[in-house]
């Protein structure tokens, strides 16, 4: 073979080799292309379905719901996150500083993410260690508008928390981004945002911090399970001291102020913040809080940051609970509980509500001033309600005898009044007053079912619900029905007010996290009964106040007017229920009192606890206060009384009136009417544990407890 020859064969593996060499270069070449093509597809396709970042919306927070009582004090805070938002003005300059210097030093350089702050983790990771390279944006992103992707370790989140970062800062300015998310991260020990955590650790706003604390609790978030310094103090004080380092790298704070903070101890002051719920009057709370559901989402309530103001007053709530509570005690009544409510009639804000005696109890989160229970003669004034309002005049005679049969359509039923008294003949003013059973089912005879059953749907009763048994039953007016203290409560009020119906009111205004009203409450009265014919209600109600009344020995001691009805319900012969709803022009109250359970037997009187609590509460909640007067009206126009045919019509020899201080009914079965008579015969009271003790507002001593109804 000659040189050429050789040459030639060099030439040629020489070429072959570059061909080898070209061919490779293009298929990475081709390679890269194509997985650039391909990247490019997908991150076009991650960032197709990207949410709204341009809606500042999407950037809030989860913040509670603060439940307000009428001083504007904080009563109940619902939350899913316990987070108070603060602007970046009322949080201290030195967490501000520390913060950037120790989670995002180039914060203030970049665009929403740091090149340098990458290239720097890589190198770390690099050398088996590791370091976050993600800005307080990307942070706040990752916390925010992508928080349920933020525990997804994969390239597509980072490529889309990446992008929306990069928006975020065109939209928002450094301050604003920082501000968001020092009220967002979470600080441990159930504290979120900056605020909630200087108050669950040092007991102070955030505004107040030292050096000291603020480097503690910028330390947290890093890991805030690891560095709660409550469970972690040691741990907590060596991430502080880191932070303090950084701070001083980064020319934050001097060399003589990073020696001091670090020569302090932790010095915590920690305040264990609530749990979401009421912090005050639990059986309200829980009301508002049902309200609330009935008109927002259960994540505006418990992430929507609403203030929710509200009507409870605090002074006359207090005065309720200690005048329920210390007379059940006073009694020894273990084995009952209470209902209470209190309304202004002049506006229908309820001003207390004690839904039980201990809402911490066992089983006791029933709120018994909603649940229905049996009305008895407490009904008796809607009745009259109903009958002055067909024109019937207090004045009317009515044979109040005992025991009465009464006969509708080939039926039957007997009805007494307590223990079987013969009342002979009263005026329907006089029957009220003693509470006769025989002569309210005569003035239901002429007025009507229908009458009366109307003017409670009118005066607030849900009249349709069935628990409430409206279901047209000859006996309704002895309180064969089952009647809520509220109903009650908004019921009577409209008899305190001049004839105007408005239905209690809890909740006043509401409040979005950002200030503007959503909901504010508007008066609404709705006239049922003339100013003049509530007026000749509430004067025969004052009766029962009076001697010959139920209600006799119990007016509270106030310069103030004041009427109310007593009630007594029973089952199978024996006591289940009693009340007192009593009103002056200030506040109307509704007292219950029976056993939660239902219908089983209780062994108290009206005189025993419902009346005693009623003269309590009402002396202690209207002391000082100006007297007041009822409205007044034109005298309503009544119908000639020989008009009104009754069943059994009075005695032409009038029965002397007798002065009784107790009422109750009993209804003994002949052929019984379309519903249930309920039999009310209350047991006689067992004698107490411990003798009642006198009345400090009554120069007398109280009488001595008889069952009544």
């Amino acid at each position: 073979m000659g040189p050429r020859e050789r040459q030639t064969r060099r030439n040629a593996k020489t070429h072959s080799l570059a061909m080898v060499i070209v061919s490779i270069l293009g298929f990475f070449l081709l390679a890269g292309v194509a997985f650039g093509i391909g990247m490019m597809a997908n991150i076009n396709r991650w960032l197709s379905d990207l949410p709204d970042y341009t809606d500042t919306n999407q950037y809030l927070v989860s913040e509670p719901t603060n439940v307000l009582d009428a001083n504007g004090n904080l009563i109940a805070s619902l939350y899913v996150q316990n987070r108070e938002v603060v602007a970046l003005e009322q949080i201290s300059p030195i967490v501000l500083k520390g913060t950037v210097a120790t989670e995002d030093e180039r914060f203030y350089e970049h665009g929403g993410i740091d090149l340098l702050g990458i290239g720097r983790a890589l190198l770390v990771q690099l050398s088996g260690r590791s370091e976050g390279a993600s800005t307080i944006t990307q942070q706040l992103v990752r916390n925010t508008i992508l928080s349920e992707e933020q525990f997804d370790v994969t390239i597509e989140r980072k490529v889309r928390e990446a992008f929306i970062a990069i928006k975020m800062e065109e939209q928002f300015s450094k301050d604003e981004i920082l501000a968001m998310y020092l009220n967002t991260i979470y600080y441990g020990h159930g504290a979120y945002g900056i605020e909630t955590a200087a108050r669950t650790y040092f007991s102070k706003s955030s505004s107040e911090l030292s050096l000291s604390e603020a480097a503690l609790l910028i330390g947290i978030p890093n890991a805030p399970g690891v560095y709660d310094p409550t469970i972690n103090p040691e741990l907590a004080l060596k991430r502080r001291n880191i932070v303090l380092a950084r701070m001083l790298k980064n020319k934050v704070i001097s060399q003589e102020e990073h020696d001091g903070a670090q020569a302090e101890e932790l010095n915590l002051n920690v305040t264990n913040m609530p749990q979401s719920g009421s912090l005050a009057y639990p059986y309200f709370c829980d009301y508002v809080r049902s309200l609330l559901q009935d008109q927002f989402t259960t994540d505006m309530i418990f992430k929507g940051g609403l203030t929710v103001k509200t009507t409870i007053d605090p002074t006359i709530q207090a005065k309720a609970e200690e005048a329920a509570v210390s007379r059940l005690e006073a009694r020894g009544a273990d084995n009952v509980d209470v209902g209470l409510i209190s309304i202004d009639p002049q506006t229908g804000y309820i001003k207390a509500m004690v839904g039980g005696r201990d809402y911490n109890a066992t089983d006791a989160h029933v709120n018994h001033t909603l649940s229905r229970r049996s009305a008895g003669s407490a009904f008796k004034g809607l009745t009259l309600a109903a009958a002055i309002k067909a024109g019937m005049n207090p004045n009317i005679m009515l044979n109040c005898s005992s025991p009465m049969t009464f006969s509708k359509g080939g039926r039957s039923f007997t009805v007494q009044n307590y223990g079987n008294h013969d009342y002979g003949n009263r005026t329907l003013a006089s029957a009220t007053a003693v509470s006769s059973n025989t002569g309210y089912i005569q003035v239901q005879e002429v007025i009507g079912y229908g009458a009366i059953e109307k003017i409670c749907s009118t005066l607030g009763i849900d009249t349709t619900d069935p628990v409430a048994e409206f279901r047209g039953q000859d006996n309704l007016t002895i309180g064969t029905c089952n009647i809520t203290p509220l109903e009650m409560a908004e019921a009577y009020a409209a008899f305190a007010n001049g004839g105007y119906h408005r239905d209690a009111v809890a909740i006043t205004e509401i409040l979005s996290r950002t200030g503007q009203t959503v909901y504010k409450h508007q008066d609404d009265p709705k006239q049922v009964l003339t100013p003049g014919q509530a007026a000749a209600v509430t004067q025969v109600l004052r009766g029962v106040m009076q001697g010959g009344g139920t209600g006799q020995g119990y007016m509270p001691n106030i310069n103030q007017p004041v009427a109310g009805k007593t009630g007594t319900a029973g089952h199978g012969g024996k006591t289940t229920d009693v009340w007192f709803v009593g009103y002056t022009p200030q506040l109307c109250t509704s007292i219950w009192i029976g056993q939660s359970a239902g219908n089983y037997q209780i062994r108290y009187s009206t005189a025993d606890l419902p009346l005693p609590i009623f003269k309590n509460f009402m002396t202690s909640a209207l002391a000082g206060v100006e007297r007041a007067e009822f409205p007044l009206g034109d005298t309503p126009t009544y119908k000639a009384n020989a008009e009104w045919k009754f069943s059994h019509n009075p005695a032409e020899e009038e029965v002397e009136e007798e002065e009784v201080t107790e009422e109750t009914t009993t209804a003994t079965d002949g052929t019984e009417p379309e519903g249930e008579v309920v039999e009310e015969v209350p047991a006689t009271p067992a004698t107490p544990a411990q003798p009642a003790a006198p009345n400090e507002n009554n120069s007398a001593q109280e009488e001595p407890e008889q069952p009544e109804a």
